[in-house]
């Protein structure tokens, strides 16, 4: 509620066609009134729907009431057109307001020219931590933390934290544990904020309940963070430095920003897509996407190349053409169950070298049951179709043979290439395919040139 009692605004397709309507006749005042009160995550919905020329006469429009916080919630690419609109002077005053960890994530994305341009414009202080967290690994918990952290020495009473914390005037806007320091301020324990306010000011912070203290270097990936706070429920970490020291704290919204990073980039990779195909032009797009088109199209050749094996069964018995699309079709769809269940097993950590085994043999009675039932349906349906009931039979071992090696493979190349060092959600599903096709393909016509 904001102080005349009055809820937040909130966007909706009714306002953005106000503000639409407003910049198209150039009514830019206008526009900068309906947008300005809006979150920040709303303004950036806002700015992510207009048009290019829209966004940048919203942009100028709002002025100093651009919302700082806006910047981290675009997307890529319309965030590198929205910098390019304020231009450096601007951006570099709005990144002054964000974050360190924003910032940091802004400035990230951009070269090194609009980096230096940038950061040239800051004070100081801001300057210095923003280059810091720059040198830390990209995707570490170092990109990843705030270098605000609470931390106090351990021999502190409640009652010096608390004045302590009521006469800073630089604390974090949001924070949940209090970290205890030693002289040479490493970290050697942490107190929730709730624990201190409920106990009495003589108390020593040592003597309270302190909490589990989990610490990552800076140099962690933070894929490996967020499993860490899903798993043991955490809602702030230290992060330290090889010495041990405090170097910034992780917090719970940070993380929840990680996790949904990371699912979503593995759905695209899954695709061969990146974030930002959906707010680029044509050719970017296409740009992005033809490579593993290519990859896949050299994989097409493969399986067609296994169908020109059996070109004489395929001539000499015509229903071989209508029934052979079927079983490849039934195993790629059965790969890709097992390929999303274990590209999602290796991102969380579930999918490890003392379970792999197990899993694999699991994929495989899972296919040799689906292909047992496909094997009875199939062949049943393709002996009243055809009336032959040896094609039938043909029909359902290649569909049993196809949904098992699908079963194989979606196990087997994710984690090959996790091995390997590659990303399994950006490449298995083209390899995943080609192994079905080629089973699916080369099962259906063998066994049809063997037994027909």
């Amino acid at each position: 509620m904001d102080e005349a009692g009055a809820p937040p605004l909130e966007l909706s397709d009714a306002l953005v066609e106000k503000v639409r309507a407003a910049l198209a006749v150039g009514d830019t005042s206008a526009a900068a009134a309906l947008a300005a009160p809006l979150h920040a995550a709303d303004l950036a919905d806002l700015l992510e729907r207009l048009d290019g020329e829209a966004r940048r006469a919203l942009i100028a429009a709002l002025g100093p009431a651009f919302d700082a916080d806006t910047l981290p919630h675009l997307d890529e690419y319309v965030r590198d057109q929205v910098i390019e609109a304020l231009g450096p002077e601007a951006t570099g005053e709005v990144v002054a307001r964000l974050e360190t960890d924003d910032a940091v994530e802004v400035l990230a994305d951009l070269d090194e020219a609009e980096q230096a341009a940038i950061l040239a414009g800051l004070p100081l202080p801001e300057r210095a931590a923003i280059e810091q967290g720059l040198a830390f690994p990209e995707y570490s918990a170092g990109r990843l933390m705030q270098r605000d952290a609470v931390a106090v020495p351990e021999y502190w009473t409640v009652g010096q934290t608390i004045d302590y914390l009521r006469a800073q005037p630089d604390l974090p806007d949001e924070f949940y544990d209090i970290f205890l320091i030693d002289p040479r301020f490493r970290v050697v324990g942490a107190v929730p904020l709730s624990r201190v306010l409920r106990s009495r000011r003589a108390v020593p912070l040592k003597e309270l309940r302190l909490k589990e203290l989990r610490t990552f270097p800076a140099e962690c990936d933070q894929e490996e963070v967020a499993r860490a706070f899903r798993k043991y429920g955490l809602v702030s970490a230290p992060v330290v430095g090889a010495d041990g020291r405090l170097l910034g704290v992780i917090t719970v919204d940070d993380v929840v920003d990680v996790i949904e990073e990371e699912a979503e980039d593995d759905i695209l990779k899954l695709g061969g897509v990146l974030e930002t195909d959906f707010f680029a032009g044509p050719w970017q797009s296409a740009r992005q996407r033809l490579p593993w088109l290519v990859v896949n199209l050299a994989t097409a050749v493969l399986a067609a190349t296994v169908i020109g094996l059996f070109e004489g069964a395929i001539e000499k018995l015509v229903a071989l053409a209508v029934l052979m699309p079927m079983v490849p079709s039934m195993g790629g769809n059965a790969g890709t169950q097992t390929l999303t269940v274990t590209v999602r097993a290796l991102a969380v950590g579930e999918l490890t070298p003392s379970n792999t085994l197990q899993i694999l043999w699991k994929e495989i009675a899972v296919g040799l049951v689906n292909g047992a039932v496909f094997l009875v349906l199939g062949a049943l349906i393709v002996a009243l179709w055809f009336r032959d009931p040896y094609l039938g039979l043909v029909f359902g071992l290649a569909m049993i043979a196809n949904l098992t090696a699908a079963g194989l493979a979606g196990v087997t190349i994710p984690l090959a290439l996790h091995r390997l060092g590659f990303d399994p959600a950006v490449s298995s599903a083209v390899f995943v395919t080609t192994v079905t096709d080629c089973v699916g393909f080369g099962a259906f016509l063998g066994l049809a040139t063997l037994l027909l």
